[in-house]
């Protein structure tokens, strides 16, 4: 079961499904602390070229980071296969905001939810909806085949493009990210579950990583916040 509340760690919206291992939502908590530290790292940038600095938009509804001013690198690169039929760069979405979510298709409540804000947020944008990509990668790839992905992502938004590969290079890339993910053993026919961070990440039109989201931030709320990034 993924976690994730808002900030506070408190379901503030009572439609939204609220978490059943409340006794873990520390790590909620700790993928905010991880991500601010990536942020500091400029997320591991896999190169000394920075982008020019930029003025950031304060945030509504989000959590800034990389705001400090001045040049900051892109996230680093990374490939994996995708429900484009191919294998997927990061790189190759440069140009245009990216929504970055890590979950998987088997999750019962937070996923779904999130998925659905997510749909809601582009929908929110107007003609700017199609400027902005939702990037999901699979925390679960062990079940999450490109074909599964390519099925349950398009029942939320056929424009939205699902990741997934080994689970080794799943944990690299979640990991500059400051996303922890963790298997749980369940008493039920899906035999377990996955415990992960759940927040939203924004990357710029560069690239860079700029807002994070947590579970409960609503898809208005999302497109407020992503509407000045877009070129």
């Amino acid at each position: 079961m993924s976690l994730g509340t808002s900030a506070a760690g408190v379901n503030e919206n009572p439609a939204r499904p609220p978490q059943r291992r409340s006794s873990k939502i520390w790590w909620v908590a700790a993928g905010i602390v991880l991500l601010a530290l990536a942020a500091l790292r400029g997320v591991m940038p896999s190169s000394h070229t920075s982008t020019p600095s930029r003025t950031n938009p304060s945030p509504q509804y989000g959590i800034a980071v990389n705001s400090s001013g001045g040049a900051v690198a892109p996230a680093a690169d990374f490939t994996l296969d995708s429900t484009l039929g191919r294998p997927l760069a990061l790189s190759e979405l440069r140009g245009r905001p990216v929504l970055l979510y890590f979950g998987y298709t088997t999750c019962p409540d937070i996923c779904p939810t999130t998925l659905a804000d997510l749909r809601m947020a582009r929908s929110a944008l107007g003609k700017d909806g199609d400027k902005v990509q939702v990037l999901f990668v699979s925390v679960d790839p062990e079940r999450d085949t490109v074909d599964r992905l390519n099925t349950y992502l398009g029942a939320f938004d056929p424009a939205f493009i699902g990741l997934t590969g080994p689970v080794a290079e799943i944990e690299k890339v979640a990991s500059r990210f400051g996303v922890y993910f963790q298997k749980s053993t369940v008493e039920s026919a899906a035999g377990y579950l996955m415990d992960h961070t759940s927040a939203v990440l924004l990357l710029d039109a560069d690239g860079v990583l700029r807002l994070m989201f947590p579970y409960g931030t609503t898809g208005e709320q999302i497109a407020a916040d992503t509407r000045p990034f877009i070129r």
